[in-house]
């Protein structure tokens, strides 16, 4: 199965009638700690802002996100999910945590807890990495 058809089946289970890219953005605005502008988005997934304008209208017109003002610029506009649009992306994260319990289900208690073992030392790995290349300033051209 790829991974485009397992994004689909979770959404398919949590009711969410959302593509890949719209839902890619909800979840982004859902992890988010604040609301964010387009540019933020983008960048988060590694897209265009094009791309994020034309999800976010449009998950904007299913009542899953809304624009609040910018209070740093009056003119530019952030993008926060709505109670609905959390609801949703809690949804399809649970739809996608169950089929990955179910999928271990059927494994050994000890392949389990190490598979979790496993995890939780490869996003310490991983966390320890990006804060040591934040600390690090870029090299000189």
């Amino acid at each position: 199965m790829t991974r485009g058809r397992l994004a689909e089946r979770a959404a398919e289970a949590a009711g969410l009638a959302l593509d890949r890219p719209a839902l890619g953005v909800l979840l982004s605005v859902d992890a988010a700690d604040r609301p964010l502008r387009i540019g933020e988005i983008a960048e988060r997934m590694q897209v265009v802002g094009p791309h994020v304008t034309r999800q976010v209208q449009a998950l904007e017109r299913r009542g899953l996100v809304r624009r609040v003002g910018d209070p740093l610029d009056r003119r530019a506009s952030l993008i926060e999910p709505t109670e609905e649009g959390r609801r949703a992306a809690n949804a399809y994260k649970a739809s996608m945590i169950g089929w990955f319990t179910d999928a271990i289900a059927h494994w050994p208690d000890h392949d389990r807890d190490e598979l979790g073992r496993l995890l939780a030392k490869l996003a310490d790995d991983v966390i320890a990495r990006l804060a040591h290349l934040d600390d690090t300033p870029p090299p000189a051209p």
